[in-house]
């Protein structure tokens, strides 16, 4: 049995907190909002971002920094933009023996940095790891079957983060290449505003389809020139993750292109949303990244066009079937 504390009791999060105390670990869930602590602790149920589900009496709920001491491992779950946030609040906690897992997705906006950058220049932290994939957090609360791929440049920390969390109906495999893995994690979001802009307007799964895999296409050669292994966008956290949440009425992101398909405008979705669509301010990141790296990136600069530029969906769309024929 692992203390563990998880930093971030959005859906995710308490999706997490729950699989670690099946496990039979020790889980203090930090949330930084005193009301939602005090809700959970009163109903053992995240009736703000989880709502419907029973959590464990025995996970221990808080919004004491001091009451995650004694952990051996941190699982931080804070949305990307303020997960630099989160992390300077714990470094006094955090100390080299300690295991640090990241499970944010996205691409912090004003530097272009990944969660495991954030981490590794917040903290003093040595064991350091990713764990990404496919994972809907209701399917999972609900005890359906999942996947999902832990990532370290060490592989003695990705086995860890393996045996952590490895479960009959919760499978995790170890990758070695935590860039990579990230990336994916990261950019699929802005695929799946795309595909829910695709599907509100009812444009048929071929269109969908073109999409997603055309979206797989760009985010392997932004990853590649980066640096990351082609071959993890091939897996769980690349294409894995991406049919996910580019198929799936439970995405966040697929659901703000479908608002967006509507003719609703961002700061209107941004008030209706409880959860975070991280896929919104990757958008911008991953365009100045895709500068950095002189590689084109047509999805994402529809979708950026859409949600910050006040274009017309149907127009995007048309954008992209109407560019230059290329080979695949």
């Amino acid at each position: 049995m692992k203390k563990v504390a998880v930093i971030g009791a959005g859906a995710w999060g308490t999706t997490l907190a729950v699989l670690l105390a099946e496990k039979g670990h020790a889980v203090t869930l930090w949330a930084y909002e005193k009301e939602l602590i005090e809700q959970i602790k009163e109903f053992h149920e995240n009736k703000l971002f989880l709502p419907g589900f029973q959590l464990p009496e025995s996970i221990e709920c808080t919004n004491r920094i001091e009451g995650t001491k004694g952990s051996e491992t941190f699982v931080f779950a804070t949305p990307t933009q303020f997960l630099r946030t989160s992390a300077d609040r714990f470094k006094k906690i955090v100390d080299p023996r300690h295991l640090v897992i990241s499970v944010s997705k996205g691409i912090e906006a004003k530097t272009l940095k990944l969660p495991m950058d954030i981490l590794k220049e917040t903290l003093n932290i040595k064991k350091l790891a990713v764990l990404c994939g496919p994972n809907l957090s209701r399917e999972i609360s609900k005890g359906l079957p999942a996947a999902s791929v832990a990532a370290s440049e060490d592989p003695a920390t990705a086995r860890s983060v393996q045996e952590l969390f490895t479960l009959e109906r919760f499978r995790v495999y170890t990758n070695s290449d935590p860039l990579g893995v990230q990336l994916g994690g990261a950019l699929k979001n802005i695929i799946a505003i795309a595909a829910g802009v695709a599907d509100g307007l009812e444009l048929g799964n071929n269109a969908t389809a073109a999409l997603m895999i055309r979206g797989i296409a760009e985010i392997t050669r932004l990853g590649t020139a980066m640096g990351a292994n082609p071959l993890t966008f091939a897996g769980l956290s690349g294409m894995g993750d991406l049919i996910a949440t580019c198929s799936s009425k439970l995405s966040r992101n697929h659901r703000v292109g479908e608002m967006l398909a509507r003719g609703k405008k961002l700061p209107e979705i941004r008030k209706k949303m409880k959860n975070v669509a991280e896929g919104i301010d990757t958008s911008s990141a991953a365009l100045a990244l895709g500068k950095k790296h002189r590689v084109q990136l047509p999805v994402a600069e529809e979708v950026y066009g859409v949600l910050y530029e006040g274009k017309d969906p149907f127009r995007s769309i048309a954008n992209l079937m109407s560019r230059e024929p290329t080979s695949e």
